[in-house]
């Protein structure tokens, strides 16, 4: 019986031009113009999620700043939706420099606050958001040692001798430095003779289910026996129930961050439910 409803192969359009690839390019150009309509109108925010001692689950060690837009309809966009699609760009840049800006606004106006930022490997030497991190030091000298920059592991590795000059210009200010998503990439663990990396963030992936999950367990210990060698503190990922939080303790974690906890929230307590614009 003949195969009915078969394309022909001749017909099938190569590579780039597939209609999976047209219509993701589609996507992601529609995504770049949303973003660079609510940059330009600094139509963006902070989220802010609690990272807890492991020690005692119920106190704060320090918050994640996670960057957000908001859509023509006023809609609370979450980074996953947009930075896969602008990473590379220099909107990408433009976004690192607004969450920088957000955050050294809210440590500014909250001296009791500890926080995290993420960036890019991309943005060091960026001018504008070097700028933007010369003019607040110089301007409280208390927000270098609450501040805390968030590198993911594949971008410290894109150019590692420069994230590691960087970290090293930086130190006389106090800042911490955490590698975010640890142990998702192809980190060269000879590098890290050479980082400052305070805080190693173990990647969800081997976060959730560790409490059922052998395999989970056992790379986890491996890569928190990298933190302790280094002398740095260990923060779980993606912590999202009982179970798994109290494994992680028994483990060792240093601190632990997940829905478990608190959902990241544009409107913490401590705010005052003002959402801080960039200013400065």
């Amino acid at each position: 019986m003949p195969r009915r409803f078969q394309r022909p192969i001749a017909d099938i359009p190569p590579g780039g031009d597939s209609p999976l690839n047209h219509a993701i390019t589609q996507r992601d150009a529609a995504t770049l113009e949303m973003v660079r309509d609510a940059v330009a109108h600094r139509q963006t925010l902070l989220a802010f999620q609690p990272v807890m001692r492991a020690s005692d689950p119920t106190r704060i060690a320090f918050h994640e700043g996670l960057i957000r837009l908001l859509d023509p309809t006023g809609r609370v966009i979450p980074a996953k939706d947009f930075m896969p699609a602008i990473e590379d760009t220099e909107t990408g840049r433009q976004v690192d420099v607004l969450a920088l800006r957000l955050g050294l606004n809210a440590l500014h106006h909250h001296p009791g606050l500890r926080l995290s930022i993420n960036m890019s490997a991309r943005s060091i030497g960026y001018q504008e958001w070097t700028r933007v991190l010369r003019h607040w030091l110089a301007r409280d000298a208390t927000l270098g040692e609450r501040l805390i920059l968030e590198i993911t592991e594949s971008s410290a590795m894109m150019v590692p001798e420069l994230v590691a000059n960087f970290m090293d210009q930086l130190q006389p200010y106090g800042i911490c430095f955490a590698m975010d998503d640890f142990g998702a990439g192809q980190t060269a663990i000879r590098y890290f003779k050479d980082f400052y990396f305070d805080i190693l963030k173990l990647d969800g992936q081997f976060i959730r289910g560790i409490a059922t999950n052998p395999d989970n367990r056992a790379l986890t210990a491996a890569l928190m026996s990298i933190a302790t060698h280094f002398d740095m503190l260990t923060v779980a990922e993606c912590v999202e129930n009982a179970a798994d939080a109290a494994v992680l303790v028994e483990m060792g974690v240093d601190c632990l961050q997940g829905y478990h906890f608190a959902a990241p929230t544009t409107r913490p307590a401590w705010l005052g439910f003002d959402r801080m614009r960039a200013t400065g």
